[in-house]
Parts: structure tokens; C-alpha cells; sequence
């Protein structure tokens, strides 16, 4: 199945995409796309339905993010092995795990304002992966019988605020705007094989981003069970798996996000993002 959530804002509807084409309103069964409602077994009640007769939204309908929320947004760092080469950094030996603050959630067309005091602002295109079933201590073999499905994100990133500044990295990740995802949630039925999609990323039409998931120094069935071990995931968690090769920290000279650039970020079969970058609030 394909969801998404559309509307203008304070009349978004979680929807179904229909075989047929249209998007079905599924409020009256799940109320919105969060928590428990992105459960596996809100997914099979959901497939077992009688879309056809759900109300049908208007074709132009707005698309907002394709998650109302979440309890937690949790982080891959440096897990494309070509990307860990162009920031001069060892691969890891074992995933490093940061978070971004849930308020950093926004859709996939939405606009992306410049932070005030921003001066390195970065884009970094991700698989992302949702957590359909609460886990822990889970194997590496039945990680992906967690997973209700995959979406796009851009893990949207300030490298000052993230490196100079001290601390921990999710000060230069949580910034409102700095967390795209959609325009899709895509179950594991029609994601495809996870391990082989192209993700790429374009600012102003020039690719910047071009590679695939087959880079990824840990896999996702990896991710899981290993995050799993330290914490309880929880149903609705979100996990950004990492970025290939190709930011703007990693060109030279650096090739930051500045005010009027168009950003697209794409991954395989889970549908692409376009972000125009605004200037900072006054």
C-alpha cells in the first residue's frame, strides 16, 4: 500500500492510494497516520477494508508530511561508505546514532527556512524506515517483520550548529523544517528490494546526491536489531538511515543551501521531495 496525509493545513486526511487511482479518505479508520495507527495490524485492518467505497479526496489535494508524528526520530551518522570517505572520517565500526527533535517533521513540498545564524546549511537524502511493531532485542534475521514500511526524507543538516558548536549533532538536524519526509509511506509490499534503490538529490537541477542503498556500510535489518539492543523501538518510531556521498560539506569549496535554490531529494520506488530554501525570519 501507498499512504500519504493531504489537506490544508487544520484539515489534513490520512489516505489510501486506491488501485484505481484516487486517493480514499481513511480517517474513520485510523484517525491519523501516528502511534498505534502505523501498527502493522492497522495496516493488514486497512488492507482488509472495503476501499471502494471510502470518500474520495480531490485529485490537487495539498500533500502534507506523510507522518502526523512520531515518538521518536532517530538518526543513522556516516553510513555510506563514500561518505564517510569525502568528510574524512574512519567507516564506522558500529552505527552511530543521533536524533532530531520531532518538531523538525515537515512535508515534502514544504518550504525550508534558513535558521537565523545559519551560514553552512546542508541536505543529505535518506531512506527512511518505520517501526510497525514494538521491539527489543531483536535478531538481524526478523528485524524486517518490525517494519510497517519506508519513506523519503531529507535529513536536512546546519554543520556549524552541528560541529562548531559543541554537543551533540541533533542541534544542527532539529531546526522546524529540517525533517521532510514523504511525499509516501510505502509498506514493505511495494517498497521493493530496500538494499538496492538509487537515492539522489538535486539543487537547482544539478545532481549533487547519485548512488544507492547497496553503499550502506550497515544494512537495515542491521540498524534495527542493533538499535534494538539499547533501546525499546516503539510503534511509529521513524529511523533516517544515512546519506550517500555528494553533500555540500563534502564539494570543493562547499556548495551550501542558500535562499532561492530548489531542493529535490529522491529514493526508488518511495516517491521525491522539492523544497524551495527561504531566508531567514526577520
Amino acid at each position: 500500500m501507498r499512504l500519504m496525509r493531504v489537506g490544508e493545513h487544520g484539515n489534513v486526511k490520512p489516505v489510501v492510494l486506491h488501485h484505481d487511482g484516487t486517493m480514499r479518505d481513511i480517517s474513520g479508520l485510523v484517525g491519523d497516520l501516528s502511534g498505534n495507527a502505523l501498527s502493522l495490524e492497522t495496516m493488514d485492518a486497512i488492507r482488509n477494508s472495503d476501499l471502494d467505497h471510502l470518500p474520495v479526496l480531490p485529485a490537487d489535494s495539498r500533500v502534507e508530511c506523510c507522518l502526523a508524528d512520531v515518538p521518536n526520530f532517530h538518526c543513522i551518522g556516516l553510513n555510506y561508505a563514500k561518505h564517510a570517505k569525502e568528510t574524512g572520517a574512519e567507516p564506522p565500526n558500529e552505527p552511530i546514532l543521533f536524533w532530531k527533535a520531532t518538531s523538525a517533521l515537515s512535508g515534502p513540498y514544504d518550504p525550508i527556512t534558513v535558521p537565523k545564524e545559519s551560514d553552512k546549511l546542508d541536505y543529505e537524502v535518506e531512506l527512511g524506515v518505520i517501526i510497525g511493531r514494538e521491539c527489543s532485542y531483536i535478531t538481524e534475521a526478523e528485524a524486517l517483520d518490525y517494519v510497517t514500511g519506508y519513506c523519503t526524507i531529507n535529513d536536512i543538516s546546519e554543520r556549524t550548529f552541528q560541529i562548531a558548536r559543541g554537543g551533540l549533532w541533533g542541534k544542527g538536524k532539529s531546526a522546524p523544517g529540517f525533517g521532510p519526509c514523504g511525499p509516501q509511506i510505502v509498506t514493505k509490499d511495494e517498497a521493493g528490494d530496500i538494499s538496492d534503490l538509487r537515492v539522489t538529490t538535486k539543487v537547482n537541477g544539478e545532481i549533487r546526491q547519485d548512488s544507492n542503498t547497496s553503499d550502506m556500510i550497515f544494512s537495515v535489518p542491521f540498524i534495527i536489531s542493533y538499535m534494538s539492543r539499547f533501546m525499546k523501538l516503539r510503534v511509529g518510531d521513524v529511523i533516517a538511515t544515512g546519506t550517500p556521498e555528494g553533500v555540500a560539506m563534502g564539494m570543493t569549496p562547499p556548495g551550501w543551501l542558500v535562499p532561492g535554490d530548489i531542493v529535490e531529494v529522491e529514493v526508488g520506488t518511495l516517491g521525491a521531495q522539492r523544497s524551495e530554501i527561504l531566508a531567514a525570519d526577520a
